[in-house]
């Protein structure tokens, strides 16, 4: 069953905008969790994506089962590596790292995850991922040894995009890093959004309102908010509750 693709499929049909939130296990801590999650419970999200560059293997499963206790906002895994998955959370990004040329993120990373796959029942959404120039290094960059795609190359970005959706891609994600600088500009979301017909996320570096409303008008069905969360719980929850979002 295609649940959560079918929620975020319904949504960009009806111009319904939708709201994630990145929770990394690395960087919050088990005993953190139950303060944060009220705050989310709070507000406006509808989904929670679970999932970092560096993830210990076993935190993430231990971490998700903890938030199944006191969430029953959907758990999308976002993993950075196929160690990651665990057969507790909802669905799984099936990521693609489109922007990187590193063999092991276009399909070996997908191959050592099939067994962890096969015993589940997580819904696997394929996702093209592409990681724009936030203005700092990031982890992902460090992780897979690839480097972004320029905001100012916007054609490059487009046909990256393209060439995800005609893969087969269910969903195209551009990414602009955990403490990203810079969020990927309006102009480039506009761009993709007038060459795909797939939904599109977009993530990182989008820490206010103003960001928020204009990534939504140029076109994003889904943004995701990390480490603004992470930072400034408070003044993210008052964006996260205002109803001009949606």
């Amino acid at each position: 069953m295609n649940i959560i693709y079918n929620k975020i499929l319904s949504a960009k049909l009806k111009g319904k905008k939708l709201l994630a939130v990145l929770l990394d296990p690395d960087k919050l801590d088990l005993s953190q969790v139950s303060e944060t999650v009220i705050n989310i419970n709070q507000s406006k999200v509808d989904f929670i994506f679970v999932g970092g560059s560096t993830v210990k293997n076993g935190i993430t499963d231990r971490f998700v089962k903890e938030l199944k206790k006191i969430t029953k906002i959907p758990l999308v895994l976002f993993p950075g590596d196929y160690s990651q998955i665990t057969k507790n959370a909802d669905a799984v990004l099936f990521l693609s790292l489109l922007s990187g040329r590193n063999p092991e993120y276009l399909i070996e990373q997908q191959i050592k995850s099939v067994p962890l796959l096969k015993n589940s029942n997580l819904e696997i959404i394929p996702t093209g991922y592409i990681l724009v120039d936030g203005g700092v290094e990031t982890a992902v960059q460090r992780v897979s040894k690839t480097q972004p795609i320029s905001q100012r190359n916007i054609n490059e970005i487009v046909q990256t995009s393209c060439a995800g959706m005609h893969l087969g891609n269910k969903l195209i994600y551009l990414e602009a890093g955990s403490g990203a600088k810079d969020s990927v500009k309006p102009e480039i979301v506009r761009a993709v959004k007038e060459n795909i017909n797939i939904p599109l996320i977009v993530g990182g570096g989008i820490r206010t309102n103003k960001q928020l409303e204009e990534i939504y008008y140029n076109g994003a069905d889904l943004i995701v908010v990390g480490t603004a969360f992470e930072e400034n719980n408070q003044s993210l929850n008052k964006i996260l509750k205002d109803e001009s979002i949606n």
